[in-house]
């Protein structure tokens, strides 16, 4: 396995973990109100858990087991991955502290670097997918 693919999906695990505790945090909190500001966390919850876990987790695993490039026999240009890599997770971070900041366009800057992460990913694996098809 590919040392981005084991990073990514290390990463992917961390986040949920982070999401099942933040999650944990709020139904105790609905239960019981102890903290006040807690549903503040909910964008956070949910972050972590569909873009840190599930996202990160489907792009480890499709980097990895996604055919490789017959000419070449790799995987692409990994920087491309690298980038969307360390793009994303700074958009999940981006958009898990946008409830914390009075600045207006944080979350589509947080955003914009989600979208990015997404479109590095596919440029680099697209041509293993093309690939693929050619005999």
């Amino acid at each position: 396995m590919p040392t981005l693919s084991v990073r990514l999906i290390q990463c992917s695990l961390a986040y949920l973990v982070l999401g099942f505790t933040i999650g944990a945090l709020i139904l105790f909190n609905k239960a019981i109100h102890v903290i006040p500001f807690v549903w503040t966390l909910l964008q956070m919850h949910i972050e972590f858990l569909l873009l840190g876990f599930i996202l990160q987790l489907t792009m480890g695993v499709a980097f990895w087991i996604f055919p490789r490039i017959q000419t070449t026999s790799d995987r692409g240009d990994v920087r491309k991955t690298a980038t969307a890599f360390v793009l994303l997770n700074a958009g999940i971070w981006i958009c898990s502290i946008a409830p914390f900041i009075p600045i207006s366009y944080i979350l589509l800057s947080g955003r914009v670097c989600q979208t990015a992460a997404v479109i590095f990913f596919i440029h680099n694996l697209w041509p293993r997918v093309y690939a693929f098809g050619k005999y």
